[in-house]
């Protein structure tokens, strides 16, 4: 490997250009293709017929196999070259896309969604340390902000696309608009780069690290999504899973603790910042990824509102990140970082809040608004929460810290999203029994309903099937505020903890480890995951 001194000048011109926007694309096309899928969820489940709970797995293998790919980009960059492994990545991706749209089952469709999701993972990292290497070094502002923007711009977009896709043609082609731009991008990016390759080298790799990693978030992801339809510890086969996520998670631990080369290094958690920044971290994006997949399918299945319509709604998320993010980026050294983060928390406590008083009569703006509040939310929390993570880090550590922050944030996103649907189809059986209970068949509310419905001239079994689904409407309904306020609670919860991190020399270092010397030009590698 080349040392950074080494490593090929700046690109200029029309190539400098082009290479800015096949690299930012390929970020944008891989952040997007989540976002689309996130609304097209119902629409998925009720083309394959599969409940709700299935269909999630396209959104949790997605991110489970996004998460464990993370670690491997330090590895892959070294022995293949950047540049051959984005293009055959790209690909790769490309394929998968083509497949997810003729998928003929969800079972399929899941498999292919994994396979995205191993792509996925190196793809953004490996696009950003490209282009910082394109612009000189006093530039690399401007090479970090065209990626944010990208980042920023396809939450706000995917939903409203994929919403749009959905209703106008299918969801398959949720998948099928990756095909025509993942080959655009995959030629600009090997046109551009591929004189600018890095001479590829054999290096250790910790296979064992990594095939335990596999297991135990494998088995931990498959248990929660099998959890609901398999009536959880009453059936083996969750059991089994159970005892396979615990024994791999202990080996996995003790074998990172021990070996010169881990694919994560543990020790870091020894600084009390990252310790708790990483709690908050998990904490934080695991609510806000479960709270993204339930929005869109209460909105569809409960409320009415299309796929397009759900994703307007959720898209104002995206609008004043956009908005608010380069400010605070530009003004982080002028406050405590932890009064941002806890104002940014605070204000996810607001949003939720706001949610949690949602009925079957909710008006659409009032949905937008909790939006608005949780898009603002975004800038305050993540840039200054990663600042105050990595003080006080020996140099040579950082580039595993954000590549370990990463792991925990994809991993704690997909069981969230994974968790927060079988909870709330849980919660809202409960809540059905109970309506159920306390409505008799002559209860007032009742006949009167039927009175209504029968002067509308719908017959009886027709008005029978209308009052079920107002009681599956006010059920789901409960169930989801519920959620909210407890998404709620645990953010002010974390606001406490955010508190106590520390900022100045009170923030203990971590003890140089034996790799501190790696050399930059692979640091850089992965360090660029940070924004994914």
């Amino acid at each position: 490997m080349r040392h950074l001194q080494d490593s090929p000048p700046p690109l200029s011109g029309s190539q400098l250009v082009f290479g800015t926007i096949a690299l930012s694309t390929a970020s944008f096309m891989t952040i997007l293709d989540s976002a689309l899928a996130s609304v097209s969820i119902s629409a998925i489940a009720g083309d394959l017929g599969v409940s709700p709970a299935q269909s999630t797995w396209v959104i949790t293998g997605f991110g489970a196999a996004n998460a464990i790919a993370v670690p491997l980009v330090g590895w892959l960059s070294q022995r293949f070259g950047q540049v051959r492994l984005l293009v055959t990545l790209l690909l790769m991706f490309v394929t998968a896309s083509l497949m997810c749209g003729l998928a003929p089952t969800i079972e399929i469709l899941i498999i292919l969604r994994v396979v995205q999701g191993l792509c996925v993972g190196p793809i953004i990292p490996l696009s950003q340390t490209l282009l910082l290497g394109s612009y000189p070094m006093a530039k690399a502002g401007t090479a970090l902000a065209a990626s944010s923007v990208t980042v920023m711009v396809a939450p706000v977009i995917g939903p409203v696309m994929g919403g749009w896709l959905t209703d106008t043609l299918s969801w398959r082609w949720v998948f099928f608009v990756n095909v025509p731009i993942g080959l655009l991008v995959a030629a600009l990016v090997w046109i551009v780069y591929r004189h600018r390759e890095i001479q590829p080298k054999r290096v250790r790799v910790d296979f064992v690290g990594l095939g335990l990693l596999a297991v135990w978030v494998g088995s931990l992801q498959m248990m929660i999504g099998l959890g609901r339809e398999l009536d959880w510890f009453d059936a083996w086969e969750i059991v089994a899973l159970a005892i396979s996520a615990v024994v791999g998670l202990v080996l996995f631990l003790a074998w990172e603790l021990t070996d010169e080369h881990p694919v994560v290094d543990l020790r870091l958690f020894a600084n009390y910042n990252y310790a708790l920044g990483t709690i908050v971290l998990a904490g934080g994006f695991s609510l806000f990824m479960a709270n993204s997949v339930l929005m869109p399918l209460w909105l569809q299945q409960h409320m009415g509102y299309t796929a397009m319509l759900s994703g307007a709604t959720v898209a104002p998320v995206g609008i004043l990140s956009i908005l608010l993010t380069p400010w605070v980026g530009r003004n982080l050294h002028r406050y405590d970082a932890r009064i941002l983060i806890v104002l940014g928390l605070g204000s996810y406590a607001l949003a939720f809040w706001i949610r949690s008083g949602f009925t079957p009569q909710t008006e659409m703006a009032t949905v937008m608004l909790a939006s608005f509040v949780q898009g603002a939310s975004s800038s305050f929390f993540f840039i200054p929460l990663q600042a105050t993570m990595y003080h006080g880090l020996n140099a040579g550590r950082t580039p595993g810290a954000v590549g370990l922050a990463s792991f925990v944030r994809l991993l704690m996103g997909a069981v969230g999203a994974a968790t927060c649907v079988s909870l709330w189809e849980s919660r809202a059986t409960m809540h059905r029994a109970h309506l159920v209970e306390t409505l008799p068949a002559e209860s007032v509310a009742i006949l009167q309903a039927q009175g209504s419905l029968q002067a509308a001239g719908l017959a009886p079994d027709q008005q029978f099937a209308t009052i079920s689904r107002m009681i599956d409407q006010q059920a789901f309904t409960l169930a989801a505020t519920e959620i909210s306020f407890a998404s709620a609670i645990i953010y002010l919860l974390l606001m406490l903890v955010a508190w106590r991190m520390k900022v100045g020399p009170r923030a203990r270092p971590v003890a140089p480890s034996t790799d501190d010397k790696r050399q930059q030009a692979d640091a850089r590698v992965e360090a660029s995951a940070s924004s994914t």
